[in-house]
């Protein structure tokens, strides 16, 4: 039975589907790029490990699959992307340093990069079959987003996207100074 995704034209879902496996893709091929070594080697003062990173990254949204489960509403007061562009904003500048919340602060490790991309490949793989067969304009209840509210489905997805675009580029940068110092 086809799910009705009320104010989301297809073209709309094919295109977050395919941002989600573009991300997913790119994520992984750099944390498959580190070696062990690497992936848990400090790049410079004040930075966190690679493994650190996919760490944060990896707690931030393994959640996203039981919110997706949880309590929703239909969403009636709002469009079911409006937080999309709010976001984007957030997780998309580049130049702002963002703090943290300490639930996601990852552990000092050492971390495993097999470990870790085997459980971003189950939580990535799980967010996107959830995208293809649950309705994304509900709205999330169990878990407020800090700053913003409650979060549609697709807003989460949108959140899973950003956040992974987001370190994936400083996970490039990471990689680049513990490739040099190690040549």
């Amino acid at each position: 039975m086809p799910v009705n995704y009320i104010d989301l034209p297809i073209n709309d879902l094919n295109k977050l589907l395919k941002e989600l496996d573009i991300t997913a893709r790119e994520l992984l091929q750099i944390i498959a790029g580190f070696s062990q070594q690497q992936f848990n080697k400090l790049p410079f003062a004040g930075s966190w490990t690679a493994g650190q990173v996919s760490e944060h990254l990896l707690k931030s949204i393994e959640g996203i699959p039981q919110l997706m489960n949880g309590n929703t509403k239909p969403t009636t007061e709002r469009k079911a992307d409006e937080h999309v562009i709010t976001i984007e904003s957030i997780f998309l500048d580049f130049d702002t340093k963002m703090k943290s919340p300490d639930f996601i602060l990852p552990s000092d490790g050492p971390h495993d990069r097999n470990e870790m991309l085997n459980s971003f490949r189950a939580c990535l793989d799980e967010i996107a079959m959830k995208a293809r067969t649950m309705d994304l304009t509900l709205t999330c209840t169990d878990f407020p987003f800090p700053g913003i509210g409650e979060l549609t489905r697709w807003e989460l997805i949108t959140f899973a996207i950003c956040h992974g675009r987001r370190h994936t580029l400083q996970l490039k940068n990471i990689y680049k100074h513990v490739t040099m110092a190690t040549v």
